[in-house]
This record gives C-alpha cells, sequence and structure tokens, in this order.
C-alpha cells in the first residue's frame, strides 16, 4: 500500500513539471502576441497569462448547490487551481507546411523537445511553437530523415536561446 502511495505521488510531482496543453481557444490570445524568437521556419509566441479554460474550471465549485444537499463542498482538483508557475504549451505544424504525418509528428517531437530543455529558464504562461514555412523537399526528401530532424533541432536550439537570453 505504501508502495502504491510513493507512486501517486511522484506521479503528482512529474505531473507539476510536465508541460499542460493549451486548448484551441486559448491559441487565438496567443498568436495575436508578437512573437519573441524567429527563425526562417519556426515562430515562437508567449503569453504570461493562465489560459482561459484554467479559470473558467477554477471560479466552478466541485458540488453543485442543491437546495436538497447540505454536503460541505470538496477541496478543489489540482488541474483546477490556476497556480502562477504552469507551463501550456501548444504546438502549430499546418498540412500545408508538412504533407506526411510522419513529418508533422517528427517537427512536434522536436519542439517539445527544445521547450522541455529551456523549459527551467522560461516564463511561466502559454508558450506556441508554430511553423511558420515548410522545410525544402528538394533538400529533405524523406519525410522523417535524421537530416530533417537536426535541422529542426539546431534551428529551434537558436529560437530558444534567443528568448532565454532576452
Amino acid at each position: 500500500m505504501a508502495r502504491n502511495a510513493q507512486a501517486a505521488a511522484d506521479r503528482t510531482e512529474d505531473a507539476d513539471l510536465a508541460w499542460r496543453n493549451l486548448k484551441s481557444a486559448d491559441f487565438a490570445l496567443a498568436l495575436a502576441a508578437p512573437a519573441l524568437g524567429k527563425s526562417p521556419h519556426f515562430v515562437l509566441h508567449h503569453v504570461a497569462a493562465s489560459p482561459a479554460a484554467a479559470v473558467r474550471h477554477a471560479c466552478k465549485p466541485d458540488v453543485p448547490e442543491l437546495s436538497t444537499d447540505n454536503a460541505p463542498n470538496g477541496s478543489i482538483a489540482v488541474d483546477n487551481t490556476p497556480a502562477p508557475n504552469h507551463w501550456w504549451l501548444g504546438l502549430v505544424v499546418p498540412k500545408r507546411h508538412a504533407r506526411r504525418a510522419v513529418t508533422r509528428s517528427l517537427l512536434k517531437r522536436q519542439m517539445r523537445v527544445q521547450a522541455d530543455g529551456h523549459r527551467d529558464r522560461l516564463a511561466p504562461g502559454q508558450w506556441i511553437i508554430r511553423l511558420r514555412a515548410p522545410f525544402d523537399p528538394r533538400r529533405y526528401p524523406s519525410a522523417a530523415s535524421s537530416q530533417l530532424r537536426d535541422a529542426a533541432r539546431q534551428e529551434l536550439e537558436q529560437v530558444f536561446a534567443r528568448v532565454v537570453t532576452a
């Protein structure tokens, strides 16, 4: 039993350290913010606020008010509290810039890896990484080549390096 409690505590700590995903309604606000970093293929946006969905859920009571219910309200769930030190990540990889699903997955994976690697030096809030131009298919003919992965990683490192030092 103690082993299960420790495993649950470890998962809770990991969840607090993990990126939270943005909902589609929150993308408009973040994408309207000025770009913090740009490269030929990627743009990085940031809004230093909790997503609207997190604020909306935090205001909801856990137990609805009923005339026949005198039970006390439960505690607020961890995911519903808009804590100031949370990070939300949104990735935008349009099909018009990366036609094949393999390529889109490869680019999103590289975006997440770079975001995770720089997270401790980034301000809390909503972060959006957007693919703004396609990679040249003549230069990278394979949908998921190591050359494409390395090129995307190098560009993303440069974008994050500019934001971290700024």
